[in-house]
């Protein structure tokens, strides 16, 4: 299974088509889109509101089946995620997700705990901490493996999990 994950991409409307268009099973866009929901730069993307979208069309949350993995996708301002990541934890657990996508905080990372996998893409137009601009690549099969590539595609980080 490969997952295509951005946010925050604020107002930036030929990185959502340019991301939208990558080859994956699913693509996600974590919020602050800034759009309307029904912008067809989002292509097929699962999307949800961030606390900069205006437009009410956009969900608080989107869970979708994807490969057998059940995904719980968030922006993450109403979970906290700028202090902890327990109330997207718990959020997480209570949907029996997988994985749960998240943005928010405009840093990326990932981490698995307890058998959710944790993916914040960072941002693709105001990344903080002194990062360069990213979105995420997540792929699941006998391992999990997260990738972090700038909008030149190229990697910028990466995790792999195995034997989880």
């Amino acid at each position: 299974m490969k997952l295509v994950v951005m946010s925050d991409s604020h107002g930036d409307v030929e990185t959502v088509k340019a991301i939208a268009e990558l080859p994956a099973d699913a693509s996600f866009h974590r919020g602050d889109s800034e759009r309307s929901f029904d912008d067809p730069a989002f292509g097929t993307m699962h999307k949800v509101r961030g606390n900069c979208d205006g437009d009410s069309d956009f969900p608080e949350s989107v869970i979708v089946s994807v490969g057998g993995k059940k995904i719980f996708a968030v922006h993450g301002h109403k979970h906290n995620v700028k202090q902890s990541l327990l109330e997207l934890y718990y959020s997480a657990k209570e949907q029996q997700a997988d994985i749960a996508l998240f943005g928010h905080s405009h840093l990326y990372g990932a981490e698995m705990k307890d058998g959710i996998l944790f993916v914040n893409p960072g941002s693709t137009r105001v990344p903080r901490g002194g990062n360069v601009p990213t979105y995420a690549v997540i792929e699941w099969d006998d391992s999990v493996r997260v990738t972090f590539k700038n909008m030149a595609h190229e990697i910028v980080d990466a995790m792999e999990i195995k034997n989880f």
